[in-house]
């Protein structure tokens, strides 16, 4: 109960004393670029063989006379819009965006150098973590969306180079009984894991105390909470929502 109030207070530390829109928006720009950008190329090679094993796997598991080999695809649609792209991604997402962030704060702890920050008067919680949150809240749902197309497109291209389905059958397949819902339910496990992700990792590396062993600390405790609140976070939306 500790560490959640001091996680809530930390939380509400980063609306008093705010700099200006200006500088803000830059820093989010920045803070977009790395917690986005330079995950692009993780997330489209992870989404593509996820979605090619789960289209051999289910095709291995769906053989009978009694199914139509569309199953196949729409199994697939469904398994990497509910889960596969929102959430296993996120864990990747921890490991590589959350885990910077912890060591990125956490460095700048131990060196002194948010502590240079509160001395010339700027809120260093609100100057350090808002930016990252709010870069995340918004690349988060956009590498979702990526790693769901890429993951059918893995999906084809291994149906129709194996010879498991023809191409017609999958794409038939993705749009039989089709729920847009599933599409805005996956949109909505983005932002909240894109969130939990950031701001957990902020919190671990914004309170490190020590030194450089401390430091990778704080960054493996920041993916193990990240990913604990991510799969916790899971359940229970789907429990609300579905």
């Amino acid at each position: 109960m500790e560490s959640i109030g001091k996680f809530l207070i930390f939380m509400g530390r980063m609306f008093i004393r705010m700099e200006s829109f200006g500088t803000y928006f830059k820093l989010t720009v920045d803070e977009s670029i790395k917690v986005g950008y330079n995950s692009i190329l993780i997330f489209a090679i992870v989404s593509t063989f996820m979605g090619a094993v789960t289209t051999l796997q289910t095709a291995y598991n769906l053989i009978s006379p009694f199914i139509p080999s569309y199953v196949i695809s729409l199994v697939v649609r469904d398994m990497t819009i509910l889960e596969l792209a929102p959430t296993i991604m996120a864990i990747v997402y921890a490991g590589k965006v959350g885990s910077n962030i912890a060591g990125e704060l956490g460095t700048m702890r131990i060196t002194e150098q948010i502590d240079a920050l509160e001395v010339m008067g700027i809120n260093s919680a609100s100057y350090l973590v808002l930016p990252k949150i709010i870069a995340s809240l918004i690349m988060y749902p956009l590498l979702v969306i990526l790693a769901g197309y890429l993951s059918l497109l893995g999906g084809y291209m291994t149906a129709v180079l194996t010879g498991v389905m023809t191409g017609y059958d999958y794409i038939y397949g993705i749009r039989y009984d089709f729920v847009e819902f599933n599409v805005k339910f996956a949109l909505i496990k983005a932002l909240a894991f894109a969130f939990l992700v950031a701001a957990i990792s902020s919190y671990k590396g914004y309170f490190t105390k020590g030194g450089a062993l401390e430091v990778g600390q704080s960054s493996t405790s920041a993916v193990t909470n990240s990913c604990i609140a991510i799969l916790t976070a899971d359940y229970l939306l789907a429990k609300l929502l579905l």
